[in-house]
């Protein structure tokens, strides 16, 4: 498996693809993603091929890490990149549910589901450039009783990061809140970005 070794310690490539761009604490992902490979497959399965548990698999290995390392600061909220509820629907499940909640369990904070929401239903992303996904996403995200969030540290999850654009528009709204610290995971994080 191609570990990135990041485990929110030193600056990182992922660190670097916010720069700039969101004013986050941190970001790191577990594993290289490349467009041909087992992360590949793996993330492919999970996502269209109703392999779940995939994503508590992985979770499970790297909030294991993430403890042990112990670079991390205490999590109040951990917060999955949402998915629209028509793609919800179809797809039966947010193939980063699984991965935010084993994390979770490890990190001993608490995972919230419905605070974050995706307001439209867009296709996929995977095709567009960083601009693109930014045009397309800028108000696509909204948070739900943000009170909640207020003074707390927060992660937020994503399956695979390639450019940062869902992140970045995913925290901007999070950022909105008074005195939330965003700190970013991922499973992947694709490998001719970095």
């Amino acid at each position: 498996m191609p570990l990135t070794e990041y485990n929110f310690n030193v600056e990182n490539s992922v660190d670097r693809i916010f720069y700039g761009r969101i004013n986050i604490k941190k970001a790191s992902s577990f594993l290289y993603f490349a467009e041909q490979g087992i992360v590949k497959n793996l993330i492919h399965n999970l996502k269209y091929k109703n392999q779940e548990q995939i994503g508590a698999f992985l979770g499970d290995w790297y909030g294991q890490q993430i403890k042990e390392n112990n670079h991390l600061p205490p999590i109040d909220y951990i917060i999955p990149v949402p998915l629209h509820k028509k793609k919800l629907k179809k797809r039966g499940y947010n193939q980063n549910t699984l991965f935010a909640k084993k994390l979770a369990h490890h990190l001993k904070s608490e995972y919230l589901e419905d605070i974050l929401v995706k307001t439209a239903n867009t296709r996929t992303q995977t095709k567009k450039t960083r601009l693109g996904r930014w045009y397309d996403n800028r108000s696509l995200y909204e948070v739900n009783n943000g009170e909640t969030l207020r003074n707390k540290t927060i992660l937020l999850v994503d399956d695979v990061i390639t450019t940062g654009a869902t992140i970045e528009i995913c925290a901007q709204a999070l950022k909105n809140i008074k005195g939330t610290e965003i700190y970013v995971v991922s499973m992947a994080v694709v490998a001719k970005i970095l």
